[in-house]
């Protein structure tokens, strides 16, 4: 028979103390173990730990085959930010304050063609402040077939709305033209501010379709605002020594909208622009300095983090050293390099094939678009397991010959990552 002892659950400071191994700060290891012993299990509080340990933010490897990979932030960038005060809104030469807009926010609008760019949180933040500054109040012209929902259910007519203008739909889904506009520009009792631009992003109508070009919106009486959303800066891509991918062909970019007349787009940082989540907001000096001077401009405005971030990114771009951006790296990657790589692994770990796949852009870029990749493949789902290596490996399945089999895309992972992918591959197995 036991005694009272026995019967006593263990002590939470105790217990704590003992997974102190795990790395976790103390007060949450007490929570932890306050709760392994409310639930009458002690044993569960090395397996609680690790399971808080992995919903942490950490690295995972991308093995997806999804360059710009939403629930996983993205487009890979890294950048150095020393302990250090910047210069954020200070003029170094003058001693006197300065604006944030001078440093990264310069060489953007560089890069973009641009006159001038402020750069917000990101680019639903960037519509949302040019609305404001420049629409709230009035109307603005959309196309019925540009009135997209992006992810997480936000959609454009909802962004407006916050914004204080007032939506005027103009054409049918699949066919707009040019005089739609005009037509509503000469309604009785119109107040248009602006035309609105808005890149299908996500998605494609095709079939029986009509639109007018940037240049013909633009040649309106009122701005043309142009939402790009993706980021291509230019479509030469100066910065790839073979030039423009084949699959960009089509997608809008920022300095041939604004040689088209828009007066401002807006675009994201973490799509093909390559970089942290940012929205830019770039285009005719004036226009864009009535935004910064919007009080929303404020509560949107990006920190030294993020600023001197896309400094190095637009500093890269203007040194045409697209090899230095992990997006376009991985993506212009020959099939020649990827199928080395993956004869080379699969010859190292007994039960991997390698196999033909297709890497696609994502994050809401360049839908239907397919880039050739190889990658390597396991019979069955491993997906759960290859989470639970040391750095999550995060793959996908795919039917092969009617048999699922979990496929690892080499384009998204880097090489570096090449032999932590294979003992993870070698675990499993």
């Amino acid at each position: 028979m036991s005694n009272d002892a026995d019967q006593r659950p263990p002590s939470v400071d105790r217990l704590a103390r003992s997974l102190s191994e795990s790395g976790l700060p103390h007060p949450i290891l007490v929570d932890i173990a306050r709760d392994a012993i409310a639930a009458g299990d002690a044993d569960s509080a090395i397996a609680r730990s690790e399971q808080f340990a992995r919903r942490l933010l950490r690295p995972v490897i991308n093995a997806t085959g999804v360059l710009l990979h939403t629930n996983l932030g993205r487009a890979p960038w890294a950048t150095t930010h020393p302990a250090s005060s910047f210069n954020v809104e200070l003029d170094l030469e003058t001693g006197e304050r300065g604006s944030r807009h001078d440093h990264a926010a310069a060489l953007i609008a560089r890069c973009a063609g641009a006159e001038s760019a402020i750069i917000v949180n990101n680019c639903a933040a960037a519509v949302l402040l040019v609305l404001a500054a420049h629409g709230a109040g009035r109307e603005v012209l959309v196309s019925r077939g540009e009135l997209v929902e992006i992810g997480g259910g936000f959609r454009v007519p909802e962004v407006m709305e916050q914004s204080g203008a007032r939506l005027v739909e103009v054409g049918t889904t699949n066919r707009t033209r040019l005089s739609d506009y005009t037509a509503a520009l000469d309604a009785p009792g119109a107040d248009v501010a602006l035309a609105m631009h808005v890149h299908q992003s996500n998605y494609r109508i095709t079939g029986f379709t009509e639109a007018p070009s940037i240049s013909e919106i633009a040649s309106l009486r009122v701005p043309l605002i142009a939402d790009i959303g993706s980021g291509l800066l230019d479509a030469a891509c100066p910065w790839l020594k073979d030039g423009p991918p084949a699959w960009l062909r089509d997608e809008p970019a920022a300095q041939q909208t604004l040689a088209s007349g828009a007066e401002l787009i807006t675009f994201s940082g973490d799509k093909l622009l390559g970089g942290p989540q940012a929205g830019i907001i770039a285009g005719a000096a004036n226009a864009v300095a009535e935004c910064a001077r919007h009080p929303l401009a404020r509560a949107m405005r990006s920190g030294d983090l993020i600023l001197s971030s896309l400094q190095e990114l637009a500093l890269t771009y203007l040194r045409r050293d697209g090899a230095a951006i992990p997006f376009w790296r991985q993506a212009t990657l020959p099939i020649g390099s990827l199928n080395r790589r993956a004869e080379l692994l699969s010859a190292t770990v007994s039960g991997v094939d390698v196999t033909e796949c297709s890497s696609v852009p994502g994050g809401g870029t360049l839908p239907g678009v397919e880039i050739p990749s190889v990658g390597l493949a396991v019979r069955g789902d491993m997906r759960s397991r290859l989470r639970e290596t040391s750095t999550p490996i995060i793959a996908r399945v795919v039917a092969i010959d009617g048999v699922d089999h979990t496929v690892c895309d080499l384009r998204t992972v880097e090489p570096d990552d090449d032999d932590q992918l294979a003992e993870a591959l070698a675990m499993v197995l």
